[in-house]
């Protein structure tokens, strides 16, 4: 029996201007949510948006309160960031994936989002016809919404089919021989799938980048977060895969809001290589009337003109917790296991009422629990399952809205309570019942 009658929702779509809530945003899905929980006073199991569900770090509280006390807010910060922070993300950098950047490419942006905004800006206009992104998807949906706003053009496939390096070879060749793409861009743990890209997957993807003076964008924000090793522990292996092995046309983004839970206070950086950031173009030199200089341009002439710098606070309290990390006195990767938890207690409950994991495996390995996973049910589309999960009191948002070609939903572990799991289990037992004329 549903929670929900389609006539509440449909009016809850109503008062807060969705006009398809099958595939609507994830902010659109978050109103309609909130809008049924205080207007019933039933609650939600929100699945909808990637929030994280932890206590901040405690750490990063401390030295930014210290920072603030110290009066540096009276200052405008460097667009460069301050040194602490750059010298801390080089270090960690060198720590959990054992590779070298030097800290003048560490740069400070208001989130991720911020920083990929930017880097889209500079990949595209740094050569002369490379002007459109490719997504290797599922993807972050912002990240089309931000080509949107900056008139630039986009191609994209779902990975689902050519997972193994032979088939992602030949996809990535298909795509590039054009020539005119400029970045490539996926997550990695994946945003909304959480699967992972292998070693030779990012083999592939760093050569064919060298080969086609393409630049990969790393979007690595549940960094270490594939629990499936202890990824944990500075300076020792395992490190974290990452495409920077085999390019060095490469930006890796990291940002504190997930594996410190500091979504609140919009820090991460963006990480160049030293040959990108070093590299000149004449495209740049003559629209910014600079030296062309790649990593000098994205900071100074295109970072800046979007927040004029980071927070020097928040700065502060990032190089703190980055260099606890560096030191062993904090382990970010177990501080945020209870996602994986959450996930493998979530799903259980899907799986026994009919539902299935759409992106079950990677290549060699069954795909871990984490932040997020994506569940199908029967022959319902993307857009249905959103709509029907919505009448039993569960928020998601459709795969469809994420590049996928496959059927289901995206499914977020962050905000989920003890107290809920029985109501899941219980909300989804009547689903079960009520749809198994769609099961497969």
């Amino acid at each position: 029996m549903k929670i929900f009658s389609e006539e509440l929702v449909a009016q809850a779509c109503h008062e807060q201007h969705v006009a398809d809530l099958s595939k609507a945003t994830i902010g659109e899905v978050l109103l309609v949510a909130q809008y049924l929980e205080q207007k019933t006073g039933i609650p939600f199991v929100r699945m909808d948006q990637g929030s994280p569900g932890l206590p901040m770090n405690r750490y990063g509280i401390e030295a930014e309160k210290r920072a603030l006390d110290s009066g540096i807010g009276s200052q405008y910060p460097a667009a460069a960031g301050v040194a602490e922070l750059k010298t801390a993300a080089s270090r960690f950098i060198k720590a959990f994936i054992d590779i070298d950047i030097d800290p003048i490419g560490c740069i400070p942006t208001t989130g991720s989002v911020a920083g990929s905004f930017g880097a889209f800006i500079a990949c595209t206009q740094r050569i002369p016809g490379k002007d459109k992104v490719l997504f290797i998807d599922p993807g972050f949906p912002i990240q089309k919404s931000q080509l949107r706003v900056l008139g630039i053009g986009w191609r994209e496939f779902d990975i689902f089919p050519y997972r193994g390096a032979d088939k992602l070879r030949a996809k990535l060749e298909e795509e590039l021989a054009a020539g005119d793409i400029a970045a490539i861009v996926y997550s990695n743990p994946n945003n909304p799938a959480w699967i992972c890209l292998e070693e030779d997957e990012l083999e592939v993807v760093g050569k064919l980048a060298t080969k086609y003076d393409v630049v990969v964008m790393e979007d690595l924000a549940y960094f270490c977060m594939d629990y499936r090793r202890d990824l944990g522990h500075p300076f020792v292996p395992p490190f974290l895969p990452t495409v920077a092995r085999y390019t060095d046309n490469y930006m890796l983004f990291l940002s504190a809001s997930k594996i410190f839970s500091y979504a609140g206070q919009r820090i991460a950086l963006a990480c160049v290589s030293d040959a990108l950031f070093k590299r000149k173009y004449p495209a740049l030199a003559e629209r910014y009337l600079d030296e062309g200089v790649f990593g000098v341009t994205l900071t100074a002439s295109i970072l800046y003109m979007i927040t004029s710098g980071c927070t020097a606070t928040t700065q502060y309290a990032y190089a703190e917790m980055l260099n606890l990390a560096c030191d062993g006195a904090i382990n970010f990767v177990e501080d945020t296991r209870e996602y994986e938890r959450r996930a493998a207690r979530m799903k259980d409950i899907f799986c026994r009422h009919g539902f299935s994991v759409v992106y079950d495996r990677d290549v060699t390995r069954k795909v871990g629990d984490g932040f997020f996973f994506t569940l199908g049910y029967g022959s319902l589309s993307s857009e249905q399952l959103v709509l029907e999960l919505m009448y039993y009191g569960v928020s998601s948002i459709s795969l469809s809205t994420t590049g996928s070609h496959r059927n289901g939903v995206r499914a977020c572990v962050s905000r989920m309570r003890e107290e809920l799991y029985d109501v899941l289990d219980e909300r989804m037992a009547a689903f079960d019942e009520d749809h198994k004329d769609v099961r497969k």
